[in-house]
């Protein structure tokens, strides 16, 4: 895909031309905005007033080894006041309720909402929330980091989305998507699709962020907890109904280069509220419901939730 290296869009290169909401550019949502508009579509980001002033200015600039560097054009408002084809939701749970409020239900017009998040119990309150619309279920697999408003580090070789739901709905949405450069696969197993992001990502978030590690040295210094937090996770996993392979999540940490980071961690560092309760929480949940014993993760949670009362992070 060639790079653009000024303010400005290209064509699209096949298929419609959508106008999506990004409630949450940062990270995940600023990223996607940006590999979205550069591929054509009209891209509204919906944030705060700092936040838009500087969209409005500088577009969204992207450094990534996967889509290349680049800068590109984007509106910006503090609120979603027109109707979309896609809203995505690429906020912190720490931060959806307040930001929600940005993107009323009745300016969505027959939107496709799919949101981007952490954790598993999300989908029911958004779905009672917009009722009227499709809430359909989501994950992300991606390091990217928002290093200033508009400003994207795309640190992953990697940019993969699993949809979950009907085909006829989702399958414009998957092929959108990998028009833009975004591996999109589609299934019909929400709760599988769920669940195999957070068993992966619930030892490697609280790990490192305990510890202040990088997955390198979480691997090699504390390999033995890593090992059981993830037996226990895929333990409440398969619980859940969707059988997890802790030999293969091992294998996947292990190819991880050295320095990786956590988002939970990074937010530890930036002194930014985790979201401990989407993701260690949820597991915790799960297993006292299903009766699924899970002393490690018990711990640890106790232990960054103490810290994070103290440092304020809650």
């Amino acid at each position: 895909m060639p790079i653009s290296s000024s303010l400005g869009n290209v064509d699209v290169p096949s298929g419609r031309r959508w106008t999506i909401a990004v409630l949450g550019p940062g990270g995940v949502g600023g990223l996607l905005a940006g590999v979205l508009a550069r591929a054509g579509h009209r891209v509204i980001c919906v944030a705060g007033q700092d936040t838009v002033r500087t969209l409005r200015q500088d577009g969204i600039r992207v450094r990534s080894g996967q889509f290349g560097d680049f800068r590109t054009s984007v509106e910006a408002d503090t609120e979603l006041r027109e109707p979309v084809d896609l809203c995505l939701i690429t906020v912190k749970h720490t931060a959806l309720d307040a930001a929600l409020e940005r993107v009323p239900a009745r300016a969505l017009g027959d939107a496709l909402i799919l949101p981007l998040l952490n954790g598993i119990e999300h989908l029911p309150a958004l779905r009672r929330r917009y009722d009227a619309h499709e809430v359909a279920a989501g994950v992300i697999r991606v390091e990217s980091t928002r290093t200033a408003p508009g400003a994207i580090t795309h640190g992953s070789p990697f940019t993969e989305i699993d949809l979950a739901g009907t085909s006829e709905r989702l399958a414009p949405l998957a092929a959108m998507l990998a028009d833009a450069g975004v591996r999109t696969r589609v299934g019909d197993d929400e709760t599988a699709a769920l669940w195999s992001k957070l068993a992966f990502l619930a030892p490697f978030a609280l790990l490192t962020t305990r510890y202040g590690l990088a997955m390198g040295a979480v691997r090699t210094g504390r390999r033995e907890e890593l090992v059981a937090l993830v037996e226990e996770t895929a333990a409440v996993s398969e619980a859940c109904g969707v059988p997890v392979d802790p030999v293969r999540t091992l294998a996947l940490y292990d190819a991880f280069p050295a320095d990786s980071k956590s988002s939970m961690q990074r937010d530890a560092e930036a002194g930014r509220p985790l979201e401990l309760d989407a993701i260690g929480g949820a597991v915790l949940r799960a297993a006292e419901r299903h009766g699924v014993p899970v002393p490690v993760m018990s711990r640890l949670m106790a232990e960054l939730t103490a810290d994070s009362l103290r440092s304020g992070t809650v």
